[in-house]
């Protein structure tokens, strides 16, 4: 197998300077502090927001929440931004992730002024969806390459099913047939990856599991995850807030695999 020249600091290189929490967000309406609260309430509900930023001699300084205005003029209801859900307009997705995790919303910063925000919603946009199949994707990759050096002669055979087995011959011999250059470990699924990886001691005490049952559970959570992203489906419903945690685990793994 040729050397892998895709690792995790490229990824880094590639999206931390081109694809950050800026892509996630969407710009944070914001209202005079003097305004009266029932009416800046009705324009949320119209526009189905929930926070809306506050202005006082023209720049954002808080925020107020649809759920919190009963009464009164917008600073009546200000709260202030704390530092902890700011992020730089360049700051990395998982950084996003992070920050969401504490908060329901954060607020992204251009030249140190709140322009932004982003929500859990947001998760679903494209930019992260393509960081984490990026992610996942070599993690994939690397787990080829571990079993290619682990098991020369395809001697995993043992470990996967009969069945799995002649599942990726019938796809060997069919990309033979177009004409592919490759061999019958490439034609390995995801999931015989993963069950490889999970019966095979030294590979899986190297990523850092304690043992089969705790590798074969981590890797089919990320299989999942990888399987949804694939084929367009919702990644957070369901997921949350256990997607920071499965984001974390995939770089931490790539991170491992790379090393090994």
């Amino acid at each position: 197998m040729k050397h892998l020249k895709s690792t995790l600091d490229d990824l880094h290189y590639m999206f931390d300077r081109s694809i950050t929490v800026r892509t996630l967000a969407e710009y944070l309406a914001s209202f005079d502090d003097t305004q009266q609260a029932h009416v800046v309430r009705e324009f949320m509900q119209a526009q189905d927001y929930d926070v809306v930023g506050v202005r006082s001699k023209g720049l954002v300084v808080g925020y107020v929440s649809r759920a919190m205005m009963p009464g009164g003029i917008l600073s009546d209801h200000l709260m202030p931004f704390e530092v902890q859900v700011q992020f730089d307009e360049a700051s990395p997705l998982l950084d996003a992730l992070v920050g969401l995790e504490r908060s329901s919303q954060i607020f992204v910063t251009v030249m140190g002024q709140v322009w932004g925000i982003v929500t859990r919603g947001d998760l679903q946009k494209a930019p992260i969806r393509m960081w984490l199949f990026a992610v996942l994707s070599l993690v994939e990759m690397q787990f080829l390459r571990l079993i290619r050096a682990s098991f020369p002669r395809d001697s995993w055979k043992s470990l996967i099913s009969p069945k799995r087995v002649k599942a990726a011959q019938r796809l060997f011999h069919e990309r033979q047939g177009r004409n592919e250059a490759i061999g019958l470990a490439d034609c390995l699924q995801f999931a015989d990856k993963r069950t490889i990886i999970s019966k095979t001691h030294d590979l899986r005490s190297a990523l850092g599991f304690r043992s089969c049952k705790k590798a074969e559970k981590a890797l089919k959570e990320l299989e999942d995850l990888r399987n949804d992203l694939a084929h367009a489906q919702d990644i957070v419903t369901g997921r949350w807030p256990k997607l920071v945690e499965l984001a974390s685990t995939a770089e931490r793994l790539l991170k491992k695999c790379e090393e090994i």
